[in-house]
């Protein structure tokens, strides 16, 4: 008989056995096993977790599977299914894990749960849409970019520049909010939408369990911001790049990414950086033909699924007549359900 339980730190030697196959397995490890007193996080209310939490289904001594979910900056909003891990075509076994995870957070009050998944894995994206209520919404790439000497960024040889980068400030959290859900294409606004606390550093955002950097990109004349760069890590080696930018100026990628790589070369000199360019953003076709013009590798097509709370309404109301500023109409109304 199976069960799903916590992941514990004892669990340790037993999960080291069924990832074996990793090349990096002991990273995943200590990512998934992020701190010894994890099982203390899973009596945090929802609003107050900050790292992952992961479950096994195991059969008896046997672990058949692991699940790993993770909050965003605002949990009660979204949360995010990170990994999962089980026995080659055991589809009810993931399932089973998928389905524990997305009732166990939407009881605690969590609006919707998110995950991303390779292209190139059908079975389990028809898994999540057909029997775990998920449903699919945009696509997300994400490029590798090789270092150069292009991207070599110096203060003193770009004094001529009328563009300049500084670290973001906390007081820019509305104007950041604001650019990012502007970006959105309208219908995936409700679903992808932000608010100003998502972009504020938190009071214990150090003990999360990735690392980001934060900085704007402003025009030294004018003062304005042009572009807000997150540029966030787990393993503190590979750096993923993600770029807010104003629809009303052109911004020079090619210095972007040279300051981007400079600040994490004075982290790791071995870093690697990654940058995203997202389907569902007005700039997203934009960004993927001009990765594409840089020749940049493209590692990754994740198609984005979300068990949403919010419902399209298939019931119609009775037809009621409305007078708006002396003149007639007449339609269909819609009544809000609760779901």
């Amino acid at each position: 008989m199976t069960k799903i339980r916590k992941l514990y730190y004892f669990d340790k030697k037993n999960t080291k056995e069924m990832i074996s196959f990793l090349n990096n397995g002991e990273t995943y490890i200590n990512r998934i096993m992020f701190n010894p007193l994890s099982p203390l996080h899973h009596l945090l209310p929802l609003r107050f977790k900050f790292i992952p939490e992961s479950y096994i289904l195991k059969d008896k001594k046997n672990m058949k599977g692991l699940i790993t979910i993770a909050p965003t900056k605002n949990p009660l909003q979204q949360m995010e299914i990170q990994d999962l891990l089980f026995e080659e075509n055991s589809y009810e076994d993931a399932g089973e894990l998928i389905q524990y995870v997305v009732s166990k957070y939407k009881a605690m009050g969590t609006a919707s749960i998110m995950v991303k998944i390779d292209d190139h894995l059908p079975e389990l994206l028809k898994l999540f849409v057909q029997k775990c209520g998920f449903s699919q919404i945009s696509y997300e790439k994400l490029w590798k970019v090789e270092y150069c000497e292009k991207y070599c960024y110096s203060p003193d040889k770009n004094k001529s520049d009328n563009k300049k980068f500084r670290e973001f400030r906390n007081s820019e959290a509305v104007l950041a909010a604001n650019m990012y859900n502007e970006q959105l294409l309208p219908h995936f606004r409700p679903l992808l939408g932000k608010n100003v606390k998502e972009f504020k550093d938190l009071f214990f955002s150090g003990l999360s369990y990735f690392s980001e950097y934060k900085y704007v990109y402003f025009d030294k004349t004018s003062k304005n911001i042009l572009a807000f760069l997150f540029i966030r890590t787990t393993d503190n080696k590979n750096f993923i790049l993600d770029i807010m930018q104003t629809s009303w100026e052109e911004i020079n990628i090619d210095d972007i990414i040279a300051f981007c790589y400079t600040k994490i070369k004075k982290r790791t000199k071995d870093a690697i950086l990654y940058i995203k360019s997202k389907k569902y953003t007005h700039q997203g076709e934009i960004y993927e033909s001009m990765f594409n013009e840089h020749k940049f590798n493209c590692i990754s097509n994740h198609i984005i699924l979300t068990n949403s709370s919010a419902r399209i309404i298939k019931e119609e109301a009775d037809i009621k007549r409305f007078t708006v500023l002396s003149q007639l109409y007449g339609g269909i109304g819609a009544v809000n359900k609760s779901c």
